[in-house]
């Protein structure tokens, strides 16, 4: 009886261990259908999100391949003019919205590169009227490597101070300095070649091989009239330029220019040929708010015609300090002395004397304001107003 009863409990235990060994079997299985579908749901959202991903790696490629790499800028001035003439009695007092410039570049990749600048003087241009329509820049621009960049096409020439940099915001007085302008002569530019040299940290070079002046008797010899601006221009005779940049100092800059023309009449039948060399040095040291600006420019010309005329030597220089008051007001004075008939027994020499302020609204907004007095061969006075911007 004993034996039955155990084989009894026995046979029940395993009979339960079996029951409950089937339930957790059926559990198991119920908990890995489970991670099964959580795994299947997670692939399909996995896959999902790998394709959003795409989609939007496809629309950025896209967007990136579309965005353009062109920049546009510019710059312009007003100016109101009120000068007397003490000699002549014709005074001068007139509205000129002198220079409305657009910008266009654009960069092919991380080392070649196009600029240009088209320019509108006077505001309106045409048969009969006060303005021009120019192309003064139009260049591409090639890194060859950390110390060699160059240019080819239409450039401006690397020589004095305004020459490369003339936006308004980036000088004082309402008219750009006449020693520069009538000199050297900004600004100018030719077609050609630049190559610019990096030799150290703060010294660099550029040498360029360019269109050049064409002067003869009927543009009286005088160097601003012989700028060709790279219309049609004569090519019979080239300009070689040179010119060595010092930037290591902080606050200095020391530059000097060189540039030999074997004859500015390009060839002109029945006049003397006319070699000429222009040299100009130039230096502007900063310290703290004051700045002090000194430039030196002289032509040498060799030929008969314009020796006649006292224009075989042309030169002048200026010195200008000026003091910024604050990131708003800034000061300045500018002596300049200059004679474009130098070669001239005559005294022929005009000085020039401006004092005035800058008001700077925005650091690409300008307003300006100065008092003018030109003694020497000329005798005139007044004051001149201008605005200013660059984008």
């Amino acid at each position: 009886m004993k034996k039955t009863l155990i084989a009894a409990t026995l046979f029940s235990l395993l009979a339960s261990n079996q029951v409950m060994a089937s339930d957790e079997t059926t559990e198991l299985r119920q908990i890995i259908e489970q991670q099964q579908k959580v795994l299947k749901d997670l692939e399909k959202r996995l896959e999902q999100t790998e394709k959003r991903v795409e989609a939007t790696a496809d629309v950025v490629e896209a967007s990136a391949s579309s965005q353009s790499a062109t920049t546009i800028g510019g710059y312009g001035e007003l100016h109101y003019n009120n000068i007397s003439n003490n000699q002549t009695g014709e005074d001068k007092k007139e509205f000129d919205f002198h220079r409305f410039v657009l910008f266009v570049g654009h960069e092919f990749n991380s080392s070649t590169r196009f600029f240009s600048e088209l320019e509108v003087e006077h505001s309106i241009a045409g048969e009969s009227q006060n303005g021009e329509v120019e192309l003064e820049q139009a260049y591409i621009e090639h890194d060859f490597n950390e110390m060699f960049t160059g240019k080819a096409g239409l450039f401006l020439m690397p020589v004095g101070i305004i020459n490369e940099t003339h936006e308004p915001t980036a000088f004082y007085g309402v008219e750009r300095n006449p020693v520069e302008k009538d000199i050297i002569p900004a600004t100018w530019w030719e077609g050609g070649i630049n190559l610019n040299i990096k030799a150290a940290p703060g010294l660099a070079f550029d040498t360029a091989i360019t269109s050049g002046l064409y002067l003869d008797q009927s543009s009286g010899y005088k160097i601003r009239n012989g700028r060709q601006k790279v219309s049609e221009a004569k090519g019979e005779d080239l300009a070689y330029t040179g010119r060595v940049k010092y930037t290591a100092v902080p606050g200095l800059e020391l530059a000097a220019t060189v540039q030999y023309q074997s004859d500015l009449t390009q060839g002109t039948a029945d006049v003397d040929s006319a070699a000429a060399i222009l040299l100009t040095a130039h230096a502007i040291y900063s310290i703290e708010h004051f700045t002090v600006k000194a430039l030196y420019a002289q032509w040498n010309i060799d030929g008969k015609e314009a020796e006649a005329l006292g224009r075989d030597k042309q030169n002048g220089f200026y010195i200008e300090p000026a003091y910024r008051i604050n990131e708003q007001f800034g000061v300045f004075a500018r002596y300049n002395e200059w004679d474009n008939n130098a070669g001239d027994s005559a005294d022929t020499k005009k000085k020039q004397t401006n004092v005035g302020v800058n008001y700077w609204l925005h650091e690409n907004v300008v307003f300006k304001a100065d008092y003018e007095n030109i003694g020497g061969a000329a005798d005139s006075d007044g004051f001149n107003l201008g605005v200013g911007y660059q984008f």
